[in-house]
C-alpha cells in the first residue's frame, strides 16, 4: 500500500483531452485547416509541446495560433472539464485512510480551480503547477522536492500519469509509477498499468 500518491492532472485526474483537442481543432478550423480530433489527441498525449511542434511543422502555426487556442480553451474548459468517473471517491479514500494525495502538473492554477470546483482540494496535501518553476517532466526535480518536504520514503510513493513523461519523472525520482491508459498495453516505464480508476484500488 502506497502512502504518497502523486497525480498528473490532464488525462489522469480529469478527462480534459477531448476539451483541449476540441478547442485546438476549432482554432485550426478558423485558419481553414480540418484535422481529425483523434489525431490531435494522439499528439497531445505525448505532450502539448510535442503537439504544437508537430502542427507547427505541418501547417506553420505559431504564437498567434497558440494565443487563440489558449483563449478558446479557457472559454470552455471550466464548464466542460470533469474528473474521470470514480476519481473523487478515490482521492477521498486515500485521504480518509490517512495517506496523502499530491498534484504534479505542467498546467497552471486552472488545475487547482477545477479540483476546487469538484470538492477535491481538501483531499490534497500539496499542488505543484507550472507556477512553481520546476524543470518540466521527465525531470525528477518536482517529485524530489515533495520527497524532501514531506520526508517521503521512496518505497511508499507512486506517480500516476497517462504519458511516458509522467512515468519517467517518477522513475527518475526513484519511486514507483503507474500508467493510466486507454487500453491495456505494456509500458517500459511503468510498474503498473490500469485502464480504470477501479483498478487503482488494487494498487494503492
Amino acid at each position: 500500500m502506497y502512502k504518497h500518491i502523486i497525480w498528473d492532472f490532464d488525462g489522469t485526474l480529469f478527462d480534459t483531452y477531448p476539451v483541449m483537442a476540441g478547442s485546438f481543432k476549432d482554432t485550426l478550423k478558423k485558419d481553414g485547416i480540418d484535422e481529425p480530433i483523434e489525431e490531435i489527441m494522439k499528439q497531445m498525449k505525448v505532450s502539448m509541446t510535442y503537439a504544437l511542434n508537430h502542427y507547427g511543422e505541418k501547417y506553420g502555426i505559431g504564437d498567434e495560433f497558440i494565443t487563440a487556442y489558449d483563449s478558446r480553451r479557457k472559454e470552455v474548459e471550466f464548464d466542460l472539464s470533469k474528473p474521470f468517473e470514480g476519481i473523487v471517491e478515490m482521492c477521498k479514500y486515500v485521504h480518509e485512510t490517512g495517506r496523502r494525495n499530491y498534484l504534479y502538473t505542467h498546467r497552471g492554477e486552472s488545475s487547482i480551480t477545477l479540483l476546487e470546483k469538484y470538492g477535491l482540494t481538501g483531499y490534497f496535501t500539496d499542488f505543484i503547477t507550472s507556477q512553481h518553476g520546476f524543470e518540466r517532466k521527465p525531470s525528477p526535480s518536482a517529485i524530489q522536492h515533495l520527497i524532501r518536504t514531506y520526508e517521503i520514503d521512496h518505497s511508499e510513493a507512486i506517480m500516476i500519469g497517462d504519458r511516458d513523461l509522467d512515468l519517467e519523472s517518477g522513475k527518475n525520482a526513484g519511486i514507483s509509477s503507474c500508467y493510466f491508459a486507454d487500453e491495456r498495453v505494456e509500458n517500459p516505464h511503468a510498474d503498473y498499468v490500469v485502464t480504470s480508476v477501479e483498478e487503482l484500488y488494487k494498487i494503492i
